[in-house]
């Protein structure tokens, strides 16, 4: 996206020129364009520069970098500021070990992440909340008809990248954040998974408000005229694999867990199995759930090819919140 891309921007075709080689350009670079950048019909331009990137936000498949998948990195976005992580209250019900890799994910790229709970209707979002209560982690509730102005608060200014399991509902969120949108939608299945229905990934500008319009302006809201930001869609994943981030970086994605490493033994592993981990001392002593340590120790163990990092999000390695 071009960096003064405003709403009465045109929409370029542009191609990668050949003295890129085999650089790639992902959604959410900024880049140089030669040619004719008019947006008109048949018009083509050519990317030659790509301006050097503020964050990039990855993923692999597996966790275990000893693995083919594992080595193979895959940039999910490059340049946003924000993770919207999307996650049902319920049909399907929320999988806190997929939003932890989504929290170490984010922290390791120096990206601010946002929990966006859908379907509130449905369930209650109080267990959630609980489990990362002491992370006092950012968090809005969607609702089938209640309006998006806390969201498009959280969202004006900023490139946010929007991730989330299939079947939580960001493609009807999506759709409403942005009408012109027309991101497929799918339905739930019995046995509460969704279907793919978004393929790739697409940067959207969020709509302005009508200058003068004070009327929908509230204090959740953007006033009207300022930048509502960029969102950019993803398809949906069951899978966040982490092979990318160190084991010290993964830590990280805990920070209500980190302080209880102080009495850990030098070099210490943080398994279960480690004598004398302070991690076992700083839960027994309530300042942490013990399900955020079992989650973190998951990641450890997947990292070491001893567990399925798909299996966190079924409902043997991956219970729901609270169960």
């Amino acid at each position: 996206m071009p960096p003064d891309a405003g709403p009465d921007v045109p929409t370029i075709t542009a191609m990668r020129a050949r003295e890129l080689g085999r650089k790639s350009v992902v959604v959410g670079d900024r880049v140089g364009l030669v040619g004719d950048t008019s947006g008109a019909a048949g018009a083509l331009a050519r990317i030659v520069r790509i301006a050097e990137r503020t964050s990039v936000l990855r993923r692999t498949a597996d966790d275990d970098e000893t693995t083919a998948e594992g080595r193979l990195e895959r940039v999910v976005v490059a340049n946003a500021d924000q993770l919207v992580i999307v996650s049902a209250l319920a049909d399907p019900p929320p999988r806190t070990g997929f939003i932890d890799r989504c929290l170490v994910a984010a922290y390791d790229a120096g990206i601010e992440p946002l929990l966006c709970l859908t379907k509130a209707d449905l369930a209650g979002p109080e267990t959630v909340l609980g489990y990362y209560a002491e992370l006092e982690l950012p968090y809005v509730l969607i609702r089938p008809e209640s309006d998006l102005d806390a969201l498009r608060s959280l969202l004006a200014g900023r490139i946010s990248v929007m991730v989330g399991h299939s079947g939580v509902g960001k493609s009807t969120l999506v759709n409403r954040l942005v009408p012109d949108a027309a991101r497929a939608v799918g339905t739930v299945s019995a046995i509460g998974r969704g279907r793919h229905t978004s393929t790739s990934a697409v940067a959207l500008r969020l709509p302005r408000l009508p200058d003068g319009d004070d009327s929908r302006a509230s204090a959740a809201a953007p006033r009207p005229g300022a930048d509502a930001g960029w969102i950019v869609d993803t398809p949906g994943v069951r899978s966040f694999g982490l092979a990318h981030v160190s084991a010290d970086s993964l830590l990280h994605g805990f920070p209500d867990l980190v302080e209880g490493t102080v009495d850990c033994p030098a070099n210490c592993p943080h398994t279960p199995d480690t004598t004398d981990c302070g991690l076992d001392a700083w839960v027994a002593a309530g300042k942490a759930d013990p399900r955020r340590l079992a989650s973190y120790r998951r990641l450890l163990a997947s990292r070491s090819g001893e567990g399925d990092p798909r299996g966190e999000t079924t409902d043997q390695r991956d219970p729901p919140a609270g169960a």
